[in-house]
């Protein structure tokens, strides 16, 4: 069962048909119909805005609450992320295509969801990274790190002069060279930010809420993108947009704790966490918070929720609709503790999640997979910094793609690679990405380009069983990390210790980490203990034949600890507590 709490505003849409408008304290929220397939499938992710809220499943499915009726939405392509505004709504899909609709995004029907992303007039920039929704409008993120945006414009949200552009149908490029970009469902104004973290914002300022200073909180709109100064010389992690107030998290790797929370805006009724008015980017303190870290947090259109490490539920601002949860409707300017009932997984915090809507709150729980490690690895490996290897289009344009995904992908073969570039040299930049994009991902984009690389690379075969055919096979070419124990040198493909093991992960994509082969000393297990775990490591499973005792259980829960590898899926002491009831 999915573990999501709610509480506040039960309306517009209404989530619970038996219980008041408003939910005074955090409950359990339950589906209808839980026995439905989709509906057992584990959360991924939830948005909420005035009129909608969507949940969206581990599977790729989705489902709708407007007003009270819920329903799966009717998309082919699996859903990788969904957004809700004040009247629109956006889609991503793992393909890379953005699906929308509100009143502002197709007029003639509403309630249809129409791909906007292929409106997109530079054909070769229709790849969507991320989306995020504003109140009233729809930012793109796309894989060229360029960012658009479509909807209305009337305080300049856009980046454009709202006498001239009061609104648009089709999106418009705001900026190029953008990292993230940063909105609410409530807010009608945005941030982006660049490459270089330097941090830019338009739209509506009436109550300061972009954080421009005092010389220009009384300008209702700013019109374009404007630099941000005086804001901290550190890490923006993210940033949430209430309608009337914005809060950042930046990292310090150098302070303790190393999260901070900054906001601006107007403190009356609003979700500041201050006693006054804050016309730039200020930190929030509190004792609740000072000495323990920011895992998660989310702004609605006036209140504010804080998640921390010490699984402590923190919120402030407007509570008239109980969307504090503290049972009652007092307004809190500062910040405050909620009370919650027990987690179940209340030992895995850091897998929890906050969300604000407009007067309603969520908490939920969201365990990671092995398919989040990869995604997030993809990522990362995509960025140009850490590409070695050049592929030209049928019109020129250059993709840089990373070669040692490419040898696990191609079964470690030179040939191979040079047939893929063959096949890319008659392909268009679009195309060309979706190849890329199913060859580090084992997806199938489409079926007319899977059918003419198939030759080279197997879709069916996950990527733990190549790393298995590469370790069986004893190819010590990409094993290029070593674990010693007792006098016995084992070498591991840094790659798969990446996704495996939170450990290695932060070794090995950390910016200042000496990135040479280090040994790590792990002689405590026995040797069928790490046979176990070196077995797992590549294959994601367990030998049928070893024999499972509690002491190698015991052995295993201290290895797993060690190589911070509570967050795989599935879990490996799962897996050994399931062998050893059916052995015994």
């Amino acid at each position: 069962m999915n573990e999501i709490l709610f509480f506040g505003q039960n309306e517009k849409p209404i989530l619970f048909k038996n219980e008041p408008e408003t939910i005074a304290k955090p409950i359990q929220f339950k589906f209808e119909n839980e026995n439905e397939n989709e509906n057992e499938k584990q959360i991924k992710q939830i948005s909420t805005g005035y009129l909608s809220t969507i949940f969206l499943f581990k599977n790729g499915k989705a489902i709708e609450y407007l007003n009270e009726n819920p329903s799966k939405i009717q998309i082919e392509e699996n859903i990788q992320k969904v957004t809700v505004g004040e009247e629109n709504e956006a889609i991503l899909t793992i393909e890379g295509n953005v699906f929308a609709k509100g009143e502002d995004i197709n007029p003639n029907n509403t309630n249809e969801f129409i791909n906007v992303s292929s409106l997109i007039e530079d054909t070769n920039d229709r790849i969507i990274q991320d989306i995020v929704c504003g109140a009233y409008s729809i930012y793109l993120l796309t894989s060229n790190q360029n960012a658009y945006g479509i909807g209305l414009n009337n305080f300049g949200q856009l980046g454009f002069d709202s006498k001239k552009l009061k609104k648009t149908e089709k999106p418009i490029l705001m900026m190029k060279n953008v990292s993230k970009i940063f909105s609410g469902n409530t807010s009608r104004h945005v941030f982006l930010l660049n490459s270089n973290q330097e941090l830019f914002g338009c739209g509506y300022n009436q109550y300061s809420q972009i954080g421009l200073g005092e010389s220009r909180k009384e300008e209702k709109g700013i019109q374009k993108l404007t630099k941000i100064q005086n804001i901290p010389k550190s890490k923006i992690v993210d940033i949430q947009c209430g309608g009337w107030h914005s809060i950042m998290l930046i990292e310090n790797e150098e302070e303790n704790p190393k999260r901070k929370l900054y906001s601006c805006g107007f403190y009356l009724s609003n979700g500041l966490g201050k006693n006054k008015d804050t016309y730039e980017f200020t930190e929030i303190k509190s004792s609740l918070f000072e000495n323990d870290n920011i895992l998660d947090f989310s702004c609605g259109d006036s209140h504010s929720l804080i998640l921390t490490s010490n699984s402590n539920l923190i919120g402030f601002g407007d509570n008239e609709y109980n969307q504090l949860g503290t049972g009652d409707t007092k307004y809190q300017s500062i910040p405050i503790q909620i009370e919650l009932p027990e987690l179940r997984f209340n030992e895995y915090i850091s897998n929890y999640h906050v969300l604000c809507g407009d007067y309603k709150s969520f908490l939920y729980y969201s365990p990671p997979s092995f398919s989040n490690l990869e995604e997030d690895l993809i990522k990362l490996l995509r960025r140009k910094e850490f590409c070695d290897i050049s592929f030209k289009t049928k019109n020129g344009e250059i993709i840089e793609a990373h070669k040692l995904i490419l040898k696990y992908r191609l079964n470690q073969n030179e040939i191979e690679i040079e047939k893929l570039k063959e096949i890319i040299s008659k392909k268009s930049i679009k195309e060309s990405n979706q190849i890329f994009e199913m060859i580090y991902s084992n997806r199938i984009i489409n079926p007319i380009l899977y059918y003419e690389i198939k030759e080279i690379i197997n879709l069916n075969e996950k990527i733990e069983e190549t790393m298995k055919r590469i370790y069986l096979n004893e190819n010590e070419n990409e094993k290029d990390f070593i674990i010693e124990r007792k006098e016995k040198q084992y070498k591991f493909p840094k790659l798969i210790l990446i996704m495996r093991s939170e450990l290695y992960r932060g070794m090995f994509l950390s910016v200042t980490e000496d990135k040479s082969n280090k040994v790590t000393d792990y002689s405590e297990l026995s040797n069928k203990s790490f046979q176990i775990f070196e077995y797992w490591i590549y294959s994601n499973q367990i030998k049928e034949e070893i024999q499972i005792t509690q002491e190698i259980i015991d052995e295993i829960e201290r290895g797993i600890d060690y190589f911070q590898l509570n967050q795989t899926y599935p879990n490996l002491f799962d897996l050994l507590i399931k062998k050893f009831k059916n052995q015994n």
